[in-house]
């Protein structure tokens, strides 16, 4: 564990809001730092995600690099796994009720978190914990005598629910108890501190009611703003389609973080870079610093140049990518030396991943968004001659060279 207080409270609290979006309440943070000091102690800061999909984005890292903040200081991070509320389903910004997932779908996300927020997070400083410890063991009474210490009126408060209710959209009660049991853990853990992204602040009021209601002093709430994905316009989400990975290779992050809109350069740099972007530089110098600097702290300075000179072949000089993935064509699927476009993308699909449905591969050939030896596909319906040495190009950024087969 680092040492705690090496640093004065006011330098601390220069670090650790640095891109807030929201502090509750005001000064509780400053308030917090005294109080690590008065006991000798180091805070208790947790942070909880729902492994309600495979993969962490950009997006994730915005509060697991103020977490790793938290432990360069010295303080105690926990890291909550919602194993269970990830079973009921956040009904956070949803119009119509979330479907559940399983608990072996919850246990497989899970362990795709933890192998990668390690590139964040200080293994040996964090403790790991999961929400179905405390909460799988609750009885029913228990769970009344929880619902209890909750209204219904102040449930109906969250903008979402109170919409959906105008709207006469269903709202399952399984969803009222969902900020119920993410506030419990806070209670069960004994939080001083709660980081979590702007749309999750409802749910920590929740936790810092139920915690006076069982004796506790309150957590403070740090909330983190959200960040867009690569269309520039909704929050970063896989299933959008507009996240960036943080597992993703170097030329595929680099590639997407030069696609960004202008408006977000300063923005991800403040979130997500150590260091601050040169000043005077123009847009396009900031984009390329952006994604260096990204791109760096995922794979390394060495793969962030080999990225940025990729690029500059691939995307200004035209050239093709040297290290492109080779893949398999079997010379059956060819019926006089043509194919569907879209089989041709779906049937190489196990060894390229250049698509991953059929759906995807009709969406991208619509947006002209293929092409086969720099000729755009635009026709979904269109049989394409493919040919041995045939390079095929989806997206901005995904190449590879096709192979017969026998």
């Amino acid at each position: 564990m680092a040492a705690l207080h090496t640093l004065t409270i006011d330098e601390e609290l220069t670090r650790l809001r640095r891109g807030l979006a929201d502090e509750v309440p005001k000064n509780g943070l400053s308030a917090a730092l005294d109080l690590s000091r008065r006991e000798k102690r180091p805070l208790r800061v947790k942070f909880g995600i729902d492994p309600s999909a495979p993969d962490l984005h950009l997006g994730h890292t915005v509060p697991l690099r103020k977490l790793r903040a938290f432990q360069e200081l010295g303080h105690t991070v926990i890291l909550l796994i919602g194993d269970f509320t990830a079973q009921i389903g956040d009904p956070t910004g949803q119009s119509v009720v979330r479907p559940q997932l399983t608990a072996d779908q919850v246990n497989a996300h899970a362990k795709t978190y933890l192998d990668q927020v390690w590139h964040i997070l200080d293994r040996e400083k964090t403790e790991v914990r999961r929400n179905s410890e405390w909460t799988s063991a609750m009885k029913f009474d228990e769970v009344i005598r929880l619902a209890a210490r909750y209204t219904v009126a102040r449930i109906l408060d969250r903008e979402d629910f109170s919409k959906r209710l105008a709207e006469g959209k269903p709202i399952g009660v399984h969803e009222f108890l969902y900020p119920l049991v993410q506030g419990h853990d806070s209670v069960a853990l004994r939080a001083d501190i709660e980081l979590c992204g702007t749309d999750q602040i409802f749910n920590c009021h929740v936790g810092r009611a139920l915690q006076e209601a069982a004796g506790q002093p309150p957590e403070v709430i740090l909330a983190v703003p959200l960040i867009e994905g690569t269309d520039g316009v909704a929050k970063m989400s896989k299933s959008k389609g507009n996240a960036i990975g943080i597992t993703e290779d170097s030329d595929e992050m680099y590639g997407k973080v030069l696609s960004l809109p202008d408006a977000l350069i300063a923005k991800y740099a403040d979130l997500l870079l150590d260091d601050p972007l040169p000043a005077g530089l123009s847009p396009r110098d900031a984009k390329h610093a952006l994604a260096r600097g990204l791109v760096a702290g995922y794979h390394g300075a060495a793969a962030a140049a080999a990225a940025a000179d990729r690029f500059e072949k691939v995307f200004v000089k035209h050239e093709a990518p040297e290290n492109m993935k080779e893949v398999d064509l079997q010379r059956t699927f060819l019926k006089d030396g043509t194919i569907w476009i879209l089989n041709l993308l779906t049937l190489l699909r196990p060894k390229n991943a250049l698509v991953m449905s059929r759906n995807e591969a009709f969406r991208l050939v619509e947006q002209g968004a293929v092409e086969l030896n720099q000729a755009i596909i635009r026709n979904p319906k269109e049989d394409v001659v493919v040919k041995e040495g045939d390079i095929l190009r989806v997206g901005k950024h995904k190449f590879a060279r096709v192979h017969l087969i026998e």
